[in-house]
């Protein structure tokens, strides 16, 4: 399990989590608001800077409860607290543009959701290209390994459910289903290099998509090693 306490910045991996309507608890409850002249509002992401990628995010403890603020790492390893007030200087100064930091649940592209991967798929991908591919650069919440074959959630419609130990998800609601990527798995999850190649064949074979989006159907937590099965439905 992965959880980005702060939208495009590094995130942490989980030994279990929350899940409920907003999705993952504490996943991109945070974010940047860019303030540059004509972007101010908008939320700042790696498509804009990718050195967003050179800072790591996480929540104190280890029990995934996600309570508090999260703690942000720098470059350089300094850590602040959210709730510092020098922690905007410190952004916009290393990410060179002006901003200021926004706390609101639910901040996912698509709403509160959950991005759902499986390793078969990855390990397809990755024998497709000739290459490892890192799970992070596709920034999911959960990654599981289900009997099901590789790439078979690009087929996944309205009414598929996943479960994971307690907990359902569910392809319902707007914006649920095979999920479409931008630019931002071509960067290495560190934000060092640009790998266009993956995009390109996303693009090509798999109509750009890698994992699917869900939405929360019965909340409860999830323990990393629960089992998962899905019950898909195909469109015709």
């Amino acid at each position: 399990m992965l959880r980005w306490p702060v939208k495009s910045l590094r995130g942490e991996e989980v030994g279990q989590a929350r899940f409920d309507a907003r999705g993952m608890a504490g996943d991109r409850a945070y974010a940047l608001v860019d303030g540059r002249e004509h972007h101010v509002g908008r939320l700042l992401t790696v498509r804009q800077r990718a050195e967003m990628l050179h800072w790591r995010s996480g929540y104190p403890g280890d029990d995934g409860a996600a309570d508090g603020v999260p703690t942000l790492t720098a470059p350089d390893g300094s850590e602040w607290k959210w709730d510092d007030p020098g922690l905007a200087g410190a952004l916009a100064e290393s990410l060179g543009t002006p901003l200021r930091l926004r706390a609101a649940d639910g901040q996912q592209d698509r709403g509160p959701t959950v991005l759902v991967t499986t390793e078969a798929s990855r390990a397809a991908l990755e024998e497709e290209l000739g290459a490892p591919v890192d799970l992070r650069r596709f920034r999911p919440n959960l990654h599981l390994a289900l009997d099901a074959p590789a790439f078979a959630e690009e087929g996944w419609t309205a009414g598929t459910v996943v479960t994971v130990g307690d907990v359902e998800l569910a392809v319902e609601g707007p914006e649920a289903g095979p999920c479409i990527r931008c630019a931002v798995p071509s960067w290495d999850p560190d934000g060092r290099e640009r790998w266009p190649g993956l995009q390109k064949r996303l693009i090509e074979r798999h109509a750009n998509a890698f994992g699917v989006i869900m939405r929360v159907s019965r909340p409860g937590t999830v323990r990393r090693g629960d089992p998962a099965a899905a019950v898909p439905v195909t469109g015709a």
